[in-house]
């Protein structure tokens, strides 16, 4: 499994967005490589399907299902929506569930 977490210099929630992937990892015993994607360009935007910063993909799905077809790319902060608004980290059941997906689909 490898995750990417997409993002751009000076972002504020690149750090908490892996320290919450990788305690999400430990505790759906999961293996996996977790790598910080620097987004630079619209061009790279565009060819990493960036979605905002940070950007969560498992095996290069959003883990954002809503987001999942949407091309909306660009160079600019990430807001996810959770039950309680919205939030610039992920929330951890987001995280969770993208990684339990992955690791449910056959290699």
């Amino acid at each position: 499994m490898e995750i990417k977490i997409l993002h751009f210099e000076g972002c504020p929630n690149d750090t908490p967005t892996r320290e919450l992937v990788e305690q999400a990892l430990v505790k759906a015993n999961l293996p996996a490589i977790v790598r910080m994607v620097p987004i630079e360009t619209p061009e790279a935007a565009q060819e990493h399907r960036f979605l905002g910063s940070p950007t969560v993909q498992v095996d290069g799905v959003d883990i954002e299902p809503a987001r999942r077809d949407d091309t909306n790319y660009a160079l600019s902060c990430r807001m996810y929506t959770t039950p309680e608004g919205k939030q610039g980290v992920p929330p951890e059941e987001m995280v969770l569930s993208g990684l339990r997906s992955a690791a449910s689909i056959p290699r």
